[in-house]
């Protein structure tokens, strides 16, 4: 009877803690953490306060400036995802179909993984201008995270749905819309979220090589450079808080493409 009763009591305990509450604990837990080692340190020049970063944060969204420079690092960034996202979709197909082709892709596809990043940094500033650096630094980022998961993904599909099609006469379109999409459908989740973190992050590590004017990189370098330490602390909080709204915003596109059509009422 205490055994029921402990595990009763301890489901109990469970409930009275969403995850929402859990995570606002832990978030407050280490904000606490980083609020008493800036106190002890006192030396905001080094390690501002969480209430220097935050007044200073939103001041700067008080500016238009801040608006203009947010939405020029997101649309160079996010065009380069979407290049790299479609152009590994396109290499994925094709590497299925054509075995070929899939050895000719595989060796480029590796060696953009392997090299290093500073040696396309030089590479693409002797090629490519500081307005479209990022673009391209999210493109290649993407493409063969893009390649390899999709692949995999589309040859996963079971054999046995794809011979029930043949049986029932489907065309290509149909075996894509009832087979292959929903058997690739949580690879695409997964690739696009994991692209997305990849395109994001090299896209800011980018503009702070090449200091385009209006991005969010840029503002980093012109803090570092400045010792503008709670500008830099400030910026960095953007680049975390538009990651995460990102990814969210994943998951909802997903949630809202795959919820089915019902029929409608007499």
């Amino acid at each position: 009877m205490k055994i029921f009763t402990t595990q009763a009591s301890n489901s109990a305990s469970k409930k009275a803690y969403p995850p929402s509450v859990v995570k606002l604990g832990v978030f407050s837990f280490w904000i606490a953490v980083w609020a008493v080692v800036a106190m002890v340190v006192n030396q905001p020049l080094f390690l501002p306060s969480p209430l220097i970063v935050t007044i200073r944060l939103v001041s700067l969204m008080l500016t238009p400036t801040f608006w203009k420079i947010t939405m020029g690092s997101l649309v160079r960034i996010l065009l380069g995802f979407g290049f790299g996202f479609m152009g590994g979709g396109v290499l994925a197909v094709l590497s299925v179909r054509f075995v070929l082709f899939k050895e000719l892709v595989t060796l480029p596809m590796n060696i953009i993984k392997a090299t290093p990043v500073a040696s396309f940094v030089i590479l693409a500033t002797l090629f490519i201008g500081d307005k479209y650096f990022s673009v391209f630094f999210a493109f290649l980022m993407v493409l063969p995270i893009v390649w390899s998961n999709l692949y995999q993904g589309i040859l996963s599909t079971d054999k046995k749905l794809l011979e029930m099609g043949h049986s029932f006469g489907f065309n290509h379109m149909k075996k894509i819309k009832y087979i292959y999409l929903p058997s690739i459908k949580p690879y695409l989740l997964s690739t696009a979220v994991l692209a997305l973190g990849f395109a994001w992050k090299s896209g800011i590590a980018a503009e702070v090589i090449s200091i385009p004017s209006m991005a969010i990189g840029t503002q980093l370098y012109d803090a570092k450079v400045y010792l503008e330490i709670p500008d830099l602390f400030a910026w960095t909080a953007v680049i975390i808080i538009l990651s995460i709204l990102l990814e969210k915003s994943i998951f909802a596109l997903s949630g809202f493409f795959s919820k089915q059509p019902t029929a409608p009422s007499n």
